[in-house]
């Protein structure tokens, strides 16, 4: 009489004899947004960045994102991601690692958008899409101690002063230092989004004239606000004055060499950058189809009659402002670039 099967062989040789089921294949993401910071819920209270696009999108599956630090919301195609990826820069970046390494998506063709807020140079209100990002790797002296000549005390970590542009070869040949931290966006693709942008009506209500009026008629703070391209400056301090702003301004300048000039101020975009560059060598992303949006919420700088201090802790009036002004330009990249997928897919603009 043949010996009964016990009841785990049983189940040893269903697992064994049951078909695979077929991997899920990852979803084709085209387009990805990044947003830094939200407040409260996503949707129906004061916004952050995170919560125009999911208002403004009427978006509403919510996706898990267990190595970020809040979920990610997607479309019913899903071919949009709409990601928090927190503040400062360490935060920012460990996010875009951690979504661009998930087996999830197939990111191998989106286009990756920042659309966040910022101190600018320019206008509050006024959107910037960069054409370059750079970032605060710098020696440091405190002005009290460094020569009286010196405007500053930041340098390049090479030089021996302040606006000294200065690469050493032999330190780290296998790039392990970053000497120049600056990163190119696409030109094509920058300008394309330029001009396809000038025609977005921007909010431009009543109190920012009356921040505008703090500034001389001559100052560039005193314009309306418009859409622009320049240099965006990622940096984990965030500052405030004419001195810092004065440093921004040579920073940029000396970092492009002179192809770019300071426009936005914020803490996540040279990390981001840094990380899409990597992911883009290891062929998980196509880092030449990246955009850097910045909409002003604050000067960078105090009006005249105010100290740096006073102005820094007066408090901002244009967060809600530009978080409606990113969306308006933003979104309208997002959609041209989806709704034209079947250009867009294959040839970047």
């Amino acid at each position: 009489m043949p010996h009964a099967l016990s009841l785990g062989c049983l189940a040893s040789l269903a697992l064994t004899t049951a078909p695979a089921k077929a991997k899920e294949q990852p979803w084709d993401i085209r387009a990805v947004v990044l947003t830094t910071y939200e407040i409260g819920e996503d949707t129906g209270d004061r916004a952050g960045e995170f919560q125009p696009w999911i208002e403004g999108e009427h978006l509403t599956e919510k996706v898990p994102f267990p190595l970020g630090i809040h979920p990610i919301y997607t479309d019913a195609q899903h071919h949009l991601l709409v990601v928090v990826t927190g503040t400062p820069i360490a935060p920012a970046t460990t996010s875009v690692m951690a979504l661009a390494t998930d087996p999830r998506f197939d990111l191998r063709h989106a286009y990756w958008m920042v659309d966040g807020i910022s101190g600018f140079d320019p206008t509050v209100g006024s959107v910037s899409i960069a054409d370059y990002v750079v970032g605060d790797i710098t020696r440091y002296i405190d002005k009290r101690e460094a020569p009286k000549e010196w405007p500053y005390g930041y340098f390049m970590i090479t030089a021996q002063k302040p606006n000294q542009y200065a690469l050493s070869g032999g330190d780290a040949p296998d790039g392990s230092i970053q000497h120049n931290n600056a990163f190119q966006l696409n030109p094509s693709l920058v300008h394309w989004a330029y001009d396809l942008t000038q025609t977005v009506t921007l909010s431009d209500p009543p109190q920012l004239e009356a921040q505008r009026k703090l500034y001389k008629p001559t100052d560039i703070a005193a314009g309306r606000p418009v859409v622009v391209t320049g240099g965006d400056f990622g940096s984990d301090t965030f500052w405030h004055g004419k001195i810092m702003t004065g440093f921004a301004r040579d920073w940029v300048h000396l970092l492009t060499q002179g192809k770019s000039h300071f426009v936005s101020s914020d803490m996540e975009d040279s990390g981001i950058l840094e990380a899409l560059t990597r992911l883009g060598q290891a062929g998980r992303v196509d880092s030449s189809r990246v955009l850097v949006l910045r909409s002003a919420s604050n000067y960078t700088e105090q009006p005249h009659g105010m100290t740096a201090v006073q102005s820094m802790n007066s408090g901002y009036d244009g967060e809600k402002i530009a978080l409606d002004n990113g969306y308006r330009v933003g979104s309208r990249i997002i959609h041209e670039l989806l709704q034209h997928w079947d250009k867009f897919g294959t040839q970047t603009p």
